[in-house]
């Protein structure tokens, strides 16, 4: 087909500017090599106490440090190296395949009906069942590993709101379709913006509101009254329900898209919504999120077996209908494809602040690095917002000579009903159906990873295939970030450590992947597999340095020393080329700021236990465990956000590191002034200690809003006191040994 008339679906432009950033690279690089040159050419003589106490394992450690930093600055510089836009042509996409696209699955998981509110998880659900694209080839399944009825009757509520819902949604071309998402949107407007449908909306969400009215009633309740069981014969599989972690399969289709009788209000056929609770036993590893999927799979193949599948969390609402379109350009393309295995949509954010508190946003990622990654051949697999080719999950190989033929044949009936279709489904997600086989292994995702969509994502990779990285002018998914700092940190802890224990498995990059994809992609993975390590240098930088600034002893080059310039280069151009790339991606300054106050927090923190707890299970010492951010918060928590206030109110060894290494930071500045004070040759000491002198204000400035947590605040987010006390002890502590005991 690919003649000279051929119009691709989708093109590939490479970012701009990208020689004059090689250019840029290169010079920083030359300067990072001057200072591991400086490092090696003035090693001090374990003899000569210069300054009375310079020891040579201090000088041997911070060139450790500064040789870490300078590899890790390389290992980055292949997600910015080649950078690529894509941009698709949904328009000829329809001219040539509207009665041919193929079938779309979409999963939408969750796990916890506490930490995810129904309310939201039937949101998310409404959004991708109201997709601008034919509803007889759409199927959208909740996964629910807590097996909670509450779940299930939200989603029976929103399996007869759809029905106004979706009608309603393609008169009007709504954006966004979640409903809730929607009305917070037209609040917000001018009222002559939707006079003409005011009729319409008024009644939609009146629906909307008596809807949510009674699920939320039911869920402060804690429990379905015994009027609502009796009206649906779903409830009934809870009969024999244990707990959470003991229960049979519960599968309940609650609109089969083949049924004739299945229509909205206008008489337009709806799509396949099915629920989800796959069997669960106490003596059953289930696998956490990979399980759940890899059970979703296997049903939907038994369902409606749609050739592509979507994957999304359950706060991740659909905020554009053209998205699967978008996707499917990639994946119909006559000429490229046939090479492409998964489309990923970056993860954005409706709750994130102007100056991003919590640098929550993934901005960077979302606007320079995935599209790094994909000049290399694809982005990462990120677990929610990613369309998959449906026979690579299930272990296709990769082969030059064969195309995955995409379009939509014409559907056999059926021959079972729906009730021995349902039965029959439910055997596909027994605790025992995996056993001797290659799911999680070879097929479907893979487990024994806290990250199982990115070691999926590489092990596709691996095989041959390409992903894709789509970034639409309008967000594709919008989801919930962390609005509390304990949240975020958690957060990140298990994403860092999942990704340094792929670096420490069978599939790391640097050596499975080797030779099967590219080197920049490989670095690309490594750009994130290797955060966790990052833990010790910047330990070591951000106590080290102050506390030898007590002493008044130079680690660094004189003010008046050649050496001083790369120093001072790498430096200010790093963090300007930072800056300028957050500004450019929409940030603010501040918001830069904070995000900067945030990977120094991750570094000491998050990456820290994250580097501990990989290693232990690596050598078989503890267990792989998932925690789900909570999705939720206290009124009082979510205004403290709303304001950027920073939110501590819990007592945890991360807070009590980043405490005391504030606090050390202050104690050693408060002893420099004092020193400045009352000493004599104060131009001779910032002569010799101004880089120490500006590192240690740098961490003083950043910490100021710990500070404010620890001594200023009077509310309920401010820093426990027991976390207080034990700072201020091991601060002081170690100050004092310092300064009198060496």
């Amino acid at each position: 087909m690919a003649g000279d008339g051929y119009l691709p679906l989708f093109e590939t432009r490479r970012a701009k500017g990208i020689i004059f950033y090689r250019v840029f690279a290169v010079s920083v690089f030359v300067c990072i090599f001057l200072i591991w040159v400086y490092r090696l050419s003035h090693i001090p003589n374990e003899r000569d106490h210069q300054n009375g106490r310079l020891t040579l394992w201090v000088w041997i450690g911070l060139f450790a440090a500064e040789l870490w930093f300078g590899f890790y600055w390389i290992v980055t510089q292949a997600v910015r190296w080649n950078r690529v836009h894509r941009q698709t042509f949904r328009n000829r996409l329809s001219q040539r395949y509207e009665s041919e696209l193929p079938g779309v699955d979409i999963f939408v998981c969750t796990a916890d009906p506490k930490i995810e509110p129904p309310t939201m998880v039937i949101n998310t659900v409404l959004s991708v069942m109201a997709y601008d694209y034919p509803t007889d080839k759409l199927s959208v399944y909740l996964s629910d590993d807590a097996g909670s009825d509450l779940t299930f009757y939200a989603l029976m509520e929103a399996s007869h709101f759809c029905k106004h819902w979706i009608p309603y949604c393609k008169k009007f071309n709504v954006e966004p379709r979640s409903p809730a998402a929607y009305f917070i949107k037209v609040g917000q407007a001018r009222g002559d913006d939707h006079k003409s449908q005011s009729k319409d909306l008024a009644a939609i969400k009146r629906l909307y509101e008596e809807m949510e009215n009674r699920i939320q009633t039911a869920t402060k309740l804690g429990r379905i009254t015994e009027e609502i069981r009796m009206k649906h014969k779903g409830f009934s599989q809870w009969d024999s329900y244990s707990s959470r972690l003991d229960h049979d399969t519960i599968l309940q289709i609650l609109i089969d898209g083949r049924d004739p009788n299945a229509v909205d209000n206008e008489g337009c056929a709806l799509p396949t919504l099915v629920y989800l609770a796959r069997e669960k036993r106490p003596q059953y590893f289930h696998n956490f999120k990979a399980g759940a999927m890899n059970a979703l799979i296997r049903v939907s193949s038994k369902i409606s077996n749609g050739q592509v599948t979507l994957n999304v969390d359950c706060d991740m609402y659909s905020n554009n209908s053209q998205a699967v379109r978008d996707a499917l350009c990639f994946f119909m393309d006559e000429e490229k494809g046939h090479e492409v295995a998964f489309v990923q949509f970056p993860q954005n954010f409706d709750n994130v602040t102007k100056n991003e508190l919590y640098s929550n946003s993934l901005r960077i990622y979302n606007e320079v690095e995935f599209e790094g990654m994909d000049g290399y051949g694809g982005p990462i697999y990120c677990g929610s917002g990613c369309f998959h080719r449906r026979e690579i999950l299930c272990g296709r190989k990769y082969d030059k000579e064969t195309k995955i033929e995409l379009k939509r044949e014409n559907d056999s009936k059926r021959e079972k009903s729906l009730l021995e279709l349902e039965e029959t489904s439910k055997a596909l997600a027994s605790c025992t159906y995996e056993a001797n086989t290659q799911w999680g292994k070879e097929i479907g995702l893979k487990y024994g990873c806290p990250v199982e969509d990115v070691l999926t994502g590489i092990w596709i990779q691996c095989q041959g295939w390409k992903s894709v990285y789509c970034k639409p002018e309008r967000d594709a998914f919008l989801g919930v970030s962390p609005t509390t700092l304990l949240q975020f940190l958690v957060q990140r802890k298990r994403w860092s450590e999942g990704h340094f224990q792929i670096m420490l498995s069978r599939y790391s990059p640097a050596r499975y992947a080797h030779g099967k994809i590219s080197l920049g992609l490989r670095l690309g993975y490594c750009c994130y597999g290797l955060w966790a390590p990052n833990c010790l240098a910047t330990l070591f930088y951000s106590i080290v340095p102050s506390l030898y600034l007590l002493k008044g002893i130079p680690l660094f080059p004189m003010i008046s020393s050649p050496w001083i310039i790369p120093f001072a280069y790498v430096m200010f151009a790093t963090y300007t080329c930072s800056l300028a790339e957050f500004l450019w991606s929409g940030g603010t300054a501040l918001g830069w700021w904070n995000e900067q106050r945030q990977w120094l927090y991750l570094r000491t923190t998050s990456f820290l236990f994250a580097f501990i707890d990989a290693i232990l299970k690596t050598l078989g010492f503890s267990e792989s465990s998932f925690v789900v951010t909570e999705k939720v918060a206290d009124e009082d928590v979510s205004q403290r956000y709303e304001k950027e206030i920073m939110e501590f109110g819990a007592a945890s060894s991360m807070f009590t590191i980043l405490s005391t290494l504030a606090l050390l930071n202050l104690f050693c500045m408060i002893g420099v002034v004092k020193k400045v004070t009352v000493g004599d040759d104060y131009v001779k000491f910032y002569e010799t200690m101004v880089l120490q002198i500006l590192l240690c204000s740098a961490l003083v400035l950043i910490n100021w809003p710990l500070y404010q947590g620890l001594f200023l605040r009077k509310d309920n987010g401010k820093m426990p006191s027991s976390v207080t006390t034990k700072s201020l002890v091991l601060a002081l502590s170690v100050c004092t040994c310092f300064t009198f005991l060496y």
